[in-house]
């Protein structure tokens, strides 16, 4: 038996501005997505660089913000440009904590989600 990785979800609060945020911070673009009366779902792409997605859930009724808890997890992503995208993420305000030593840094998304951005291995 063997299991294959299809997506992540996050639950957002403002599906648009969630979107916005990952077009302009990450360049994921919409790949597919199913709507239904209370909720829609958004599935985001890289572009075909990898077959994994990430799933926006807005659920249409939700007026209060996600509580994340101590917010241990995140989702990586690999910068072709790192210096690049530290730059676009420094102009957009959306470094929210960083180590040089490591080489890394995490970016912080409408809803509070930490995404983790790392140089390309060589």
């Amino acid at each position: 038996m063997k299991f294959k990785f299809l997506h992540n979800n996050i639950n957002v609060l403002d599906l648009k501005r969630s979107m916005e945020f990952y077009q302009k911070a990450l360049g994921l673009k919409e790949s597919r997505r199913k709507e239904r009366p209370g909720f829609i779902l958004v599935y985001l792409g890289d572009g075909g660089q990898t077959p994994h997605l990430l799933e926006l859930t807005w659920l249409k009724d939700r007026t209060e913000p996600y509580n994340l808890g101590d917010n241990e997890i995140h989702l990586a992503f690999e910068a072709d440009d790192f210096e690049a995208a530290h730059a676009l993420h420094t102009e957009m305000g959306c470094i929210c904590y960083e180590n040089k030593e490591m080489g890394i840094y995490f970016i912080q998304d409408p809803d509070g989600y930490w995404l983790e951005v790392l140089p390309k291995r060589s």
